[in-house]
């Protein structure tokens, strides 16, 4: 086995050196090794990719489309992705010029800071958050500079916004949104982006808009998007993870205005090439024959939050108003303290419930729990029973 040679081991990107291992695949992997856990911490659907979209991949193998495709992606899938934002947000984007598709939204997230930021830039990320944001942010030498709204039951609003532009984030380049939000499940109102997107527009900013889990908003609530008030600063980022149950398939998608696309597309055949054949023909099918998939998915996704949501306010539990996504960001009742690792490895060990500390998330985080619902309905009520034991017993 070999081993890099001594005087090379100090010669690795120091930015990348430097980068600390995710705590939650860290977590992840530590828990999953107690026998019997049920998981409620990883974000992916335990729903199945709907038959007639695997049926479009398999299709296209047989027909042996095996050659690079364009680098922003298939005009077929483009069309049908600016076809879908047009009937679900009324936003018009060119599938010739505004439009690239990528390997899943981390891609896009990874393309976006690679293209925006420089060294020393800084850039606004409203927490919690999905972890991984800080990481791809400092990978491009960028500064994230971290908002906490647990003040404002987890939304970044317009006045706090401008606060910290003034302040500790007093010439930041972009914002980045993630809406509805992983982890706490909240959903911004039309009024709410409408306040946002004046301070962007007041401050010169760029908005990132990562919405990969538009489809999945309940309680009859609308999604709304900055891409319909500032879409001459946006560039709207999102997906099939979720929506379709595809986060093993990649692939995701960037919208924006065509003189910064150019060049988030021109990166984008350096990271890639392009996103895989096969993969851009089921996207193409999903978007464009997948409603009903979506829809049903929403239906489940919804009942389990009320198995989940009941079952924890009855243990003695608050949290963030779930309104999207499959997050339910849980406040851990008072007697338990406020170390929400030490909670969820107590919890892990005692109940055999697998959940993600909420300081993972970033600022705002501390003392919460994050809870996916993604899971089958047995699996939740059983969630709920063994949490409640263990509740009661301590």
């Amino acid at each position: 086995m070999p081993h890099l040679a001594k005087d090379l081991s100090k010669t690795i990107n120091s930015r990348i050196h430097h980068l600390p291992v995710s705590q939650m695949g860290q977590f992840n992997d530590e828990i999953s090794q107690i026998p019997e856990i049920i998981k409620l911490t990883i974000g992916e659907p335990d729903l199945k990719t709907p038959e007639h979209i695997k049926q479009a991949a398999i299709t296209d193998i047989e027909k042996d489309d095996s050659h690079y495709a364009p680098q922003a992606g298939k005009a077929e899938l483009l069309a049908a992705i600016s076809t879908y934002l047009k009937d679900s947000l009324d936003v018009t984007y060119n599938p010739a010029s505004e439009i690239c598709t990528t390997v899943g939204v981390t891609e896009a997230l990874n393309l976006v800071c690679m293209t925006l930021l420089n060294p020393g830039d800084k850039i606004l990320v409203p927490t919690p958050v999905w972890g991984v944001y800080f990481g791809i942010i400092e990978m491009a030498g960028a500064i994230p500079v971290q908002i906490d709204t647990a003040q404002d039951n987890f939304i970044l609003t317009a006045d706090h916004l401008k606060n910290v532009l003034k302040n500790e984030g007093k010439g930041a380049k972009a914002v980045i949104l993630t809406d509805p939000s992983n982890p706490t499940g909240r959903v911004y109102s039309k009024e709410e982006l409408t306040a946002l997107a004046q301070v962007i527009m007041d401050y010169n900013l760029y908005a990132i808009s990562d919405e990969i889990y538009a489809e999945l908003i309940y309680n009859h609530k609308q999604h709304y998007s900055l891409t319909q008030l500032i879409p001459e600063r946006t560039l709207l980022l999102s997906g099939l993870s979720k929506s379709v149950a595809m986060t093993g398939w990649r692939l995701g998608y960037i919208a924006g205005p065509a003189e910064i696309m150019s060049t988030i597309i021109k990166v984008n055949f350096f990271l890639i090439t392009a996103v895989t054949d096969n993969v851009q023909a089921a996207a193409t099918e999903a978007l464009t024959n997948g409603q009903n998939d979506y829809q049903q998915a929403r239906g489940i996704y919804e009942k389990r939050l009320n198995i989940i949501e009941q079952g924890l306010k009855k243990c003695g539990f608050n949290m963030a108003t779930p309104e999207g996504a499959f997050y339910i960001f849980a406040k851990i009742p008072a007697k338990f303290g406020q170390d929400d690792v030490k909670f969820a490895k107590d919890l892990a060990a005692k109940a055999k419930v697998g959940v993600m500390p909420g300081s993972f998330f970033g600022q705002g985080g501390q003392g919460f729990i994050r809870l996916s619902y993604a899971a089958s309905e047995a699996d939740l009520k059983e969630a709920v029973l063994r949490i409640t034991d263990y509740v009661n017993q301590l």
